[in-house]
């Protein structure tokens, strides 16, 4: 029987496992033990199913990428199981509160942005769909880092999420790979032999991912990096040990340093031979031959990080297998796909070759002869001058460029929005695209609705299933929009989001002890902190509705009241971001605190922001900020969890916000700011000059006179003097630029709060146009294009 199926028999095998496990009964049991034995159990359930799925049968994706930002997963294992109502309802027999001990679950610190949040989405959506797809990543002791905020300065701590059990994970230390690092190569007869100075052991501990009540579990490898016997002579053992452990210590290490370079290059390679390696002998063992390896497998390299996979499988099938080089890299090309997910020039990663070719020597021949090969392709077939070839090739000016080695050796290369792709084709890689027309495509970004609308806003899931029915099975919530004028409807979707903002605004007074009024307008930009997102702006804005609601009574009439939550982690080592985080925390404690503005304004910078937090603020928002300089963002993931849980976009028309717009109209999101040819004509102009908006502007010129006038009393005159320069004298993500559209764009917001029947029809059409927004769809897209899979169920 399963546990599960009978409430009774389940608190039966739940006291039980209290008293084995913990040595203690149900009513002196902690939460963090309830917690505990709670998901042994729910590990043993899905452990059943992932003992029947069966292996090398049918063609499988291999998913690589450096973060997985998976957040909490007892409760995505319970909804999926479909035992969430079951073991919810034998809890409250016995007064326990299954939400309390959901929370005893800490966030797996595997990630940090979008990039981790949609590889998480899109394994959820592959299992749920009913295809094999298995996923190879590295498993990070500290994660990225836990944030604390003292005196309004970001501070970075370890994250310790491995302190206690975590149980959703299985250590195979029998499959265990050792990873060679450094050394010298030599030939004899023609065949490469490495000897390296050292070897990493890669342990892999495996997690499952379950679909959706479809019996699919597919599983997500982590590898932690552990030491051999053979390490350099010069390097006491302790030491090697500790050097070893970083590896797999933290996600994107600081890499402004020589070491701290070695060590991010050290990581890619790591997990990318780990998995490479393990698929390759497990299809060996299997097939006896790689003939047949691109009918069974594709690899999917997210970003440039694991990049590195193309020259190791040409290693691995060049010295372990023998196979000549023409067959190896047909092998190769027909397996990899690469999806590039931004185009800022400093995230196309560039390794220099005095640090990549000591580090990994064998496999830098190797990229040295893909290089040669292509350039000699390019001259050769396709008559490209030496300038050209410099500016495509993969090696040039003592660099190995990722990017270019990610698109070479690849069958498919995918932006993550239309627009997104059409930059890159007719842009930063236009060139690439002139070469290789038929290998670009676009594959527009999705979330699961599963998590981030069902899971998270059960009672706005349960309002749209009254007029979309089949909106679980379909994706399809378009028939909510004929409910979008009905009186009714409004004032329940109002009451949901009232209810949500008041648990956000509880949750955030007993951690932060700010006050948020409950009927002002959630205005809400939380995401990676980077100047392209432009949370400087938002700032600048906030600074400007003060002095406004000081000085003009009028203004300050027709001003509806607004609370701006911020939530951003800003990268060890990127001391501006660091600063914006410093001005936005010190311009919440001028305005909190005024009494002329208290009630109208509050700002409020949320701690530690990760995947729990944003699932109490996205049904809790009103207006979703998503005002990155057009061009920037490759698509945006939070822009579509608003969207689905009912908020208006503010934004600029970038990335996925163009794709948003053209499917809910100009009626129902705010556009402000340049476009993506406006960009683009400044940037190849040169000509802009943010001085000239400065002189010309007097309220910009106000608030930017203020970083450093004296206006913030209580920190030094030039704290925020680099902002101010920055603003000044360079503003290369046009916030200056576009201030004033989004001071307007804000000002039209206002207008709308002011018609809540206006504002909730605008959020249900959101919410009814977010169905496209789905990663079942994206993966779909992936699968009939690029992946080529069959369903399993």
């Amino acid at each position: 029987m399963n546990l599960f199926d009978n409430e009774q028999q389940f608190l039966e095998q739940f006291k039980q496992r209290l008293r084995t496990q913990f040595a203690t009964d149900i009513e002196s049991a902690s939460e963090r033990e309830h917690y505990q034995a709670l998901a042994q159990m729910v590990f043993e359930r899905i452990s059943e199913d992932w003992l029947e799925q069966s292996d090398g049968e049918q063609k499988e994706l291999h998913y690589f990428s450096m973060e997985f930002l998976l957040g909490r997963l007892i409760t995505n294992h319970l909804y999926h199981l479909g035992i969430r109502d079951t073991v919810e309802r034998a809890f409250d027999s016995i007064g326990l509160d299954l939400d309390a001990i959901e929370h005893q679950e800490v966030d797996a610190g595997l990630g940090n942005g979008g990039l981790g949040r949609l590889a998480a989405c899109f394994l959820d959506s592959i299992a749920s769909l009913g295809y094999k797809g298995h996923a190879f990543g590295i498993r990070y002791r500290y994660g990225f880092f836990e944030q604390t905020l003292r005196h309004g300065y970001q501070r970075e701590v370890p994250d310790d999420w491995l302190k206690n059990p975590y149980p959703w994970e299985v250590r195979r230390e029998e499959e265990a790979i050792d990873i060679p690092f450094g050394g010298t190569v030599s030939f004899e007869a023609g065949d490469a032999h490495y000897t390296p100075e050292e070897t990493i052991r890669a342990v892999p501990y495996d997690m499952p991912i379950p679909g959706e009540a479809n019996g699919v579990v597919n599983t997500l490898r982590l590898w932690n990096a552990e030491p051999t016997d053979y390490y350099p002579d010069d390097i006491h053992p302790f030491d090697y040990n500790e050097e070893i452990r970083q590896i797999s210590g933290f996600l994107y290490p600081d890499d402004t340093t020589r070491e701290g370079k070695i060590l991010r290059i050290k990581q890619q390679y790591f997990f990318s031979a780990a998995g490479v390696r393990d698929i390759t002998r497990n299809h060996y063992e299997r097939h006896g031959t790689f003939e047949n390896f691109s009918d069974y497998h594709v690899f999917q390299i997210n970003d440039t990080h694991p990049a590195l996979i193309i020259p190791e499988l040409m290693r691995v099938l060049l010295d372990d297998y023998g196979l000549e080089w023409d067959e190896a890299w047909s092998i190769t090309q027909s397996t990899c796909a690469y999806t590039n997910h931004t185009i800022l020039a400093e995230a196309l990663e560039k390794w220099p070759v005095s640090l990549l070719q000591p580090t990994i020597p064998r496999v830098y021949q190797i990229i040295e002869e893909i290089n040669k090969r292509f350039c000699g392709e390019l001259l050769d077939t396709h008559g490209k001058s030496e300038e050209a070839i410099g500016e495509l090739a993969i090696i040039a000016a003592g660099e190995v460029r990722m990017a270019h080695l990610a698109i070479v050796g690849s069958f498919s290369v995918n932006g993550v929005a239309e627009l997104h792709t059409k930059i890159l084709t007719t842009i930063e890689m236009k060139k690439f695209h002139a070469l290789y027309p038929d290998k670009f495509n676009s594959k527009t970004n999705g979330i699961t609705h599963r998590r981030f609308l069902k899971h998270i806003n059960p009672d706005l899931a349960a309002l749209i299933s009254e007029h979309a029915p089949e909106w679980e099975q379909t994706l399809s919530l378009e028939p909510l929009l004929d409910a979008a004028d009905d009186s009714d409807v409004q004032d329940r979707f109002l009451a949901i989001k009232r209810e949500k903002k008041q648990a956000l605004a509880d949750h955030i007074e007993r951690e932060q002890g700010v006050r948020l009024d409950v009927d002002s307008v959630f205005d809400v930009q939380v995401k990676r902190m980077h100047e392209y997102k432009r949370q400087l702006m938002n700032a600048l804005h906030i600074m400007m509705l003060h002095h406004r609601l000081k000085t003009d009574v009028a203004f300050r009439n027709r001003f509806v009241p607004r609370s701006f939550i911020f939530g951003a982690k800003a990268a060890a080592s990127y001391h501006f971001a660091k600063k914006v985080i410093k001005l936005i925390n010190t311009i919440g404690d001028i305005v909190n605190n005024d009494p002329d503005t208290k009630d109208f304004l509050k700002v409020v910078f949320v701690e530690n922001y990760n995947v729990t937090y944003a699932e109490r603020i996205m049904p809790a928002c009103d207006v979703s900020e998503q005002i990155s300089t057009a061009t920037k963002e490759a698509s945006g993931t939070g822009n579509m969890k608003f969207m689905m849980n009912g908020s208006i976009t503010l934004g600029t028309l970038d990335g996925a916000n163009v794709e948003i717009a053209e499917r809910v109209g100009e009626d129902h999101i705010e556009i402000f700011g340049m476009n993506s040819d406006e960009v683009t004509a400044l940037y190849e102009a040169g000509t802009y000059d943010p001085g000239e908006i400065y002189e010309n502007d007097p309220e910009i010129r106000q608030v930017v006179d203020q970083l450093t006038d004296g206006f913030f009393a209580h920190v030094r005159r030039d704290e925020f003097a680099e902002i101010k320069d920055n603003l000044l004298n360079e503003d290369r993500f046009f916030v200056l630029k576009d201030l004033r559209a989004y001071s307007d764009a804000q000002e039209r917001l206002n207008e709308r709060f002011k018609d809540k029947r206006g504002f909730a029809k605008t959020c249900l059409v959101n919410i009814a146009k977010s169905g496209y927004f789905s990663s079942d769809r994206t993966i779909e897209n992936y699968v009939d294009d690029i992946w080529k899979l069959k369903r399993t169920t």
